[in-house]
């Protein structure tokens, strides 16, 4: 397995649509943002009518015998919102654990920066791996993860400590349903549901901002073996062709991921992809938008003014770094985004 080529897959889908150009908080289309891959509470999706997913389910096959392993990581965002406070009594030293009064407040301009509230995300990973026999008898694992609040000081031009930075984020709690049924001779149907457990009390009444605080973003599994080969769900041999059509993915979809031509790797995405599919060479980072479109968003970014940089550098940590990697780039390096020319492969022909 290429694990580095699994790794920046899996980690475009997790933050796919994250932020979008000009990623700046007063964009319109950063005022609803976390579209792909949302499992609600039950509750909240009740209340939907089942338009918004508290569960996924994948469904695919593998061909293995008795004695094969099976590693599922479920993968997801956890929303972080993060407020700004601005303190009622400046301080020359900030105590962690002193009663700091503060209130909240939509703008903290300190110096030459302006401070504002905003969502982040933190990474969750499940990691299981199950045997056979625990694969056919079925296998069931609840997770927690827990709420927390942090505090970060903000010191002005002086050294003076005159606000507060709060991240706070809601338990979550959910489960990983895995089973597997063998339909033909080494040929395994493999089941795996990752569901939204936490409950959510009065759910007719909250919005989609407070169903996000409790929900599973950009929710994804990836599969792996050592011992066997998936079969590909896109294109199965023709004998197994009407097994594979009986699978039911349901929120995301399977594709073989790695180099062309492995089988030990599947990721079962709520983005449709293709087999194998890669990141272009040519990219220097993530733009949080997997339409390999860089070269229109780095020459957008480097026309914006001074004023819309500012806010995109102090609204969000990734946000900052996509900024200073396209005011950085080499000129040659932005030459390259222009167009390439690759022949087709005999998997493509």
């Amino acid at each position: 397995m290429n694990l580095a080529a699994v790794e920046q897959i899996a980690k475009a889908v997790l933050y796919e649509g994250y932020m979008l150009y000009p990623y700046r908080p007063s964009s319109v289309k950063n005022r609803q943002r976390w579209n792909f891959g949302v499992l609600y509470p039950q509750s909240y999706s009740e209340v939907q009518a089942g338009t918004d997913l508290c569960f996924s389910q994948t469904e695919c096959l593998v061909q293995a015998g008795h004695d094969c392993r099976i590693e599922v990581r479920a993968r997801f965002l956890h929303l972080i919102s993060r407020t700004v406070g601005r303190l009622k009594t400046p301080m020359a030293e900030y105590q962690k654990e002193a009663n700091t009064e503060f209130e909240l407040v939509e703008r903290l301009p300190v110096g030459r920066q302006v401070l504002q509230p905003w969502q982040e995300a933190e990474e969750r990973e499940i990691v299981l791996s199950l045997s056979s026999e625990e694969l056919l008898t079925g296998f069931s694992r609840p997770f927690t993860f827990d709420s927390a609040r942090r505090l970060e000081p903000i010191w002005d031009e002086v050294g003076m400590v005159v606000g507060m930075i709060i991240r706070e984020n809601e338990t979550v709690t959910g489960s990983i349903e895995i089973s597997a049924a063998q339909v033909a001779h080494e040929i395994f149907q493999l089941k795996i549901q990752v569901r939204n457990t936490t409950p959510f009390a009065e759910a007719v009444k909250k919005t989609r901002d407070q169903a996000l605080q409790c929900s599973l973003l950009s929710a994804h599994v990836v599969l792996g073996t050592s011992c066997g080969e998936f079969v590909s769900m896109l294109e199965p041999p023709d004998l197994l062709r009407e097994m594979a059509s009986r699978c039911e993915n349901i929120g995301t979809w399977p594709v073989l991921v790695g180099e062309a031509g492995q089988r030990d790797t599947m990721l079962s995405s709520p983005i449709i992809l293709y087999d194998y599919p890669q990141i272009a060479p040519e990219s220097a980072g993530d733009l949080f938008d997997g339409t390999e479109i860089d070269e229109i968003l780095l020459l957008r970014i480097m026309t914006m003014t001074d004023e819309e940089k500012r806010e995109m550098r102090e609204s969000d940590e990734r946000a900052r770094e996509i900024l200073e990697r396209t005011e950085s780039l080499p000129a040659e390096q932005l030459m390259k985004l222009h167009g390439s020319l690759r022949p087709l492969t005999e998997e493509a022909s």
